[in-house]
């Protein structure tokens, strides 16, 4: 039996519909902005996200966490291919399914896209600032985050994790590497 009524379930659907497509524009345009340079849509930017951070996946498994369709996941991947950002290869115990991994020209074009990040070109960022000026740090928007786990599964929420860890990893490597630069410029 129902635990809500269908005047309830009409609102909420209503609701995080219309809040979901507003989001998503603004998402869609600011994501779109970033990649432009590099001559990026957003499926191959994602295709490439999803490779860097799995280090190398399945296409089914880019389909499943990019969601998208496999032919999706599949044809962008070959683009990118062709354009030296991706190799595909088939396992020795796994002859069904195709792998792709970045090639070093790809890790590289993830790498300088993260450090090219403008924050202040992004209306998602702006809109939460003020959220952040109040309580310290960025909305954890959990609510959402337990939606999407309950439709997409433990899998998909493991690999969006691991994303924000691999960032910090980054991000505090390449600190290293630049204070590093500096102090040898400093010492010259």
């Amino acid at each position: 039996m129902e635990d809500f009524s269908k005047l309830e379930a009409l609102l909420f659907t209503q609701k995080i519909s219309q809040l979901g497509k507003a989001l998503w524009k603004a998402i869609e345009k600011d994501w779109q902005q970033w990649i432009k340079p590099y001559n990026l849509n957003i499926n191959e930017h994602h295709i490439l996200w999803i490779a860097y951070h799995l280090h190398g996946a399945s296409i089914s498994d880019i389909a499943k966490f990019g969601v998208m369709h496999v032919s999706t996941a599949f044809n962008f991947s070959k683009k990118l291919e062709e354009r030296g950002y991706l190799t595909f290869s088939k396992k020795v115990e796994d002859k069904r399914n195709t792998y792709i991994r970045l090639t070093e020209k790809g890790e590289n074009l993830i790498i300088e896209l993260l450090e090219k990040f403008d924050p202040s070109k992004h209306a998602i960022l702006m809109g939460a600032k003020p959220l952040k000026d109040i309580y310290g740090k960025y909305p954890d928007i959990l609510e959402l985050i337990a939606i999407v786990r309950n439709i997409y599964g433990d899998d998909f929420m493991d690999i969006f994790k691991k994303t924000y860890t691999d960032i910090e990893k980054l991000n505090i490597h390449h600190k290293d590497i630049k204070e590093k630069d500096n102090k040898e410029k400093e010492v010259v």
